[in-house]
């Protein structure tokens, strides 16, 4: 049963799965980069995020893979690259469950 969504909250899939949890009234967290940093700027105080000391997203991605029970990388194509590579290696690397669902799977 899904009880809580943890993201890093980046543009895209992070803050729809955040947004979901809100809507859903479930449980939401992560970690992210020092200054809430994001690609499209400052991430929403909106979401209960923790701030690391690092800037780095790789620093962000690993702590969030590692703190969650498993993770799901989502995507448009079937071949991941940066950060949802980076993504999906570590979580395989420290043997948690991850999924890949993309665009083209869904037929």
């Amino acid at each position: 049963m899904l009880r809580k969504i943890i993201s890093g909250g980046q543009t895209g899939a992070d803050r729809a799965g955040l947004d979901f949890a809100i809507e859903a009234g479930l449980e939401h967290g992560g970690f992210v980069p020092r200054r809430r940093r994001a690609e499209d700027g400052r991430i929403p105080e909106q979401y209960d995020l923790t701030e690391l000391s690092s800037v780095s997203y790789a620093v962000r991605t690993k702590r969030n893979v590692r703190e969650g029970d498993g993770t799901v990388v989502f995507s448009l194509g079937p071949i991941l690259t940066g950060g949802s590579a980076l993504t999906f290696e570590y979580a395989t690397k420290v043997k948690k469950p991850r999924t890949h669902i993309h665009k083209s799977a869904a037929g």
